[in-house]
């Protein structure tokens, strides 16, 4: 074939290509390809792909969504469910036990020359105050029953139960008495749990009342530490607590890829990998 002939017949197959990508069906099965070996899709890479608008291109992934086909996301769609559950703590403590022990560990040379700091909710900062052993008098400040529980009788170190309805879910306080207790509290850093962290949507968690208290808790410091491992990244929770940029550290474990770090890294936080 000579080299006019090819180039005649890849701009045939080329223009074959971008009218099939106007068949609905063409494009639906091009973004599950994609999917497959992905895991993600971006509206914008598919709208440039196919030649078609990212209005067209929402109402693929909507029409695929409802065929339980994929999970839409900000900006795109994907394999992984987005969405964190509101499971018990009794469940979550067995999920990821040796990265949550490994990232508390990493987080106690966060706490050298403060006197007071507060420990949220959650298994992951559970396990910072189990291996919480302060040389000097430490305050903490918390709305978690076991992290309570587990300090109360722990050497140099004071702890202030925030006050509360219990949740059982998470076996932590909620509401406007806890509120009102922050509004005259000072703190230097919080350590806080998770069940979501999007690089566009922040922080969040899968229960409204104790997401108003996490915003609260943030107020009050000066500095945000997140616990959380790899499985948190990528996930939204029905209350937002914050945006990346009020968080000062995040630590996790090694399973979180390099893009994900540098994603999170271009909102100011600095992500530590617990080892």
């Amino acid at each position: 074939m000579s080299d006019l002939k090819f180039l005649d017949t890849f701009t045939i197959s080329s223009q074959n290509f971008k009218i099939s990508m106007k068949n609905i069906v063409d494009r639906h099965q091009l973004i599950l390809k994609k999917l497959k070996e992905d895991g993600r899709v971006s509206i914008n890479e598919l709208s440039e792909i196919m030649e078609v608008s990212g209005v067209t291109i929402r109402k693929d992934l909507k029409l695929l969504e409802d065929k339980n086909l994929l999970f839409r996301t900000r900006g795109g769609g994907s394999l992984d469910n987005p969405y964190a559950n509101d499971r018990p703590i009794v469940e979550k403590e067995f999920i990821n036990s040796g990265e949550k022990q490994r990232i508390a560990k990493a987080a106690l040379h966060l706490i050298e020359n403060t006197d007071s700091i507060m420990i949220g909710s959650g298994t992951t900062v559970y396990e910072l105050a189990k291996c919480l052993y302060p040389a000097k008098s430490l305050t903490v400040i918390t709305p978690a029953l076991k992290v309570a529980l587990e300090l109360c009788n722990r050497p140099n170190v004071e702890v202030l139960q925030l006050g509360g309805l219990i949740r059982a879910n998470s076996s932590s306080v909620a509401g406007n008495h806890a509120l009102r207790v922050l509004e005259e509290i000072s703190c230097g850093v919080l350590f806080i749990g998770v069940d979501g962290i999007d690089a566009d949507f922040g922080l969040s968690i899968s229960n409204l009342s104790e997401s108003t208290l996490n915003q609260k808790m943030i107020e009050t410091v000066q500095k945000v530490v997140v616990l959380a491992d790899s499985s948190k990244f990528g996930k939204r929770g029905l209350g937002k607590i914050c945006n990346l940029d009020q968080v000062t550290y995040i630590i996790t474990d090694q399973k979180l890829s390099a893009s994900y770090i540098k994603a999170i890294e271009e909102h100011g936080v600095k992500v530590i990998i617990a080892k």
